[in-house]
């Protein structure tokens, strides 16, 4: 969750305090992504992840891995966590802090020796339990405000012009979100169906929390339908910077839902940047497809960027319903059915995507023109068409595009 407001934040530093003086141990509360929420004196017990953890505000992206593949967050108590010496971790007592089920923070006491006893463990959970709540009071507190930033910026991804309008006023206006010369729109999705609505959602919203704690003026998060919703403005957009944070959301989503096993289980999708907050909604429609993308194609990686998405582009946006096995042609269906002779799908996308040239695909696939003519004969043998007619290379193109969407790796 985000840093906490001030009184529940100086509630919880005294009751951190407390429990740190009784176990003459140092205390920590982390976010579920495991940023630093609040910490107690120390008494010289602290490693060096814990060290780094408070002056950074985050332990990093290595030690969170290294965390939450511990499965913490679907502990149902107290539980001890691994050292690792390359992070300069040693070996603590963890305690999920849930309210009504949701994961809201980690509380933390080191205890390389494991001399922890059983009473100061149950001393632990106690405490555990009253942090959660305050946790949770703060959250409540908030959650009149952020249900209304919520809608207003709902409104001003959808497609209503007028409500549109409306909300900009609001956004732009009363809300936390500055307006600026650019804005882009990211969002982060979970391609697994076991995960529990409830679980997802705080799941969703813990990752935004992460990502906007420190640019809360630039930056601005909801959940939509099952999906993380990252607004950005900015006067200049750093291309590199919006793909690597995409890229934490979407491990940090696949942590805390413990996902594996599954291939790209977490994926996201960046829009382009759009001229001013009014037109986000733009940006956002492009990352939603650049994140069923990074879902279907398998060279997208795990974070897809509309405008490297390319021809993919428009065929992505056809309907679930739509992606059948009868939706590739015929002619592109008996060219990939020809298992014996695999180079020849390979050699008509070559062809297609260079324009036809013959010199330029030539080139491209590192073969002399004599055995290209050969290969472009084979596959008007196959297809049955004239690879020199405009409308039938459009209708190839197509299909080998579709294929790539219904057709998994391999087949």
């Amino acid at each position: 969750m985000t840093a906490v407001s001030r009184p529940v934040a100086e509630d919880l530093r005294r009751l951190l305090d407390d429990l740190a003086d009784e176990l003459r141990r140092s205390v920590v509360v982390n976010d579920p992504l495991v940023h630093v929420l609040c910490t107690s004196r120390h008494f010289g017990d602290e490693d060096e992840l814990r060290i780094r953890a408070v002056l950074q505000h985050d332990a990093g992206a290595e030690a969170s891995r290294f965390i939450l593949g511990q499965g913490v967050t679907r502990w149902p108590g107290a539980g001890m966590l691994t050292g690792n010496r390359a992070l300069g971790m040693r070996p603590r007592l963890c305690v999920p802090l849930r309210e009504h089920g949701e994961l809201l923070g980690l509380l933390m006491v080191i205890d390389a020796g494991h001399t922890l006893t059983p009473a100061e463990t149950t001393r632990i959970e106690e405490v555990s339990r009253v942090a959660a709540a305050l946790l949770h009071q703060d959250r409540l507190s908030t959650d009149d405000g952020r249900q209304a930033r919520d809608r207003a910026l709902l409104q001003l991804l959808g497609p209503d012009a007028a409500d549109r309008d409306r909300a900009m006023r609001t956004v732009a206006g009363d809300g936390p979100l500055a307006d600026a010369a650019h804005s882009t729109v990211t969002v982060v999705q979970l391609n697994d169906p076991a995960v529990p609505e409830a679980e997802l959602e705080a799941a969703l919203r813990s990752v935004l929390e992460s990502a906007t704690r420190h640019q809360s003026q630039r930056l601005q998060g909801v959940v939509d339908h099952g999906r993380a919703v990252l607004v950005r403005t900015a006067q200049h957009l750093d291309r590199g910077e919006l793909a690597e944070q995409a890229g934490r959301m979407a491990a940090g989503l696949e942590q805390l839902c413990s996902a594996s096993g599954s291939h790209r289980t977490a994926v996201a999708g960046i829009g382009d940047p759009a001229p001013g907050l009014r037109s986000a909604w733009r940006s956002y429609a492009q990352a939603k497809v650049a994140a069923r993308g990074a879902t279907l194609l398998r060279d997208a990686g795990p974070v897809a960027e509309w405008a490297a998405l390319g021809e993919y582009a428009v065929v992505l946006q056809l309907p679930d319903s739509a992606l059948t096995p009868a939706l590739v042609p015929e002619p592109v269906a008996r060219l990939l059915d020809d298992h014996k002779r695999p180079h020849l799908a390979e050699t008509l996308r070559a062809y297609l995507e260079h324009g036809c040239s013959i010199s330029r695909t030539a080139e491209a696939l590192h073969l002399h023109r004599t055995s290209l003519y050969y290969r472009l004969d084979q596959i008007r043998a196959v297809v049955g068409l004239d690879l020199d007619d405009g409308a039938n290379r459009l209708l190839l193109h197509q299909g080998l595009l579709l294929a790539d969407l219904i057709r998994p790796p391999g087949r």
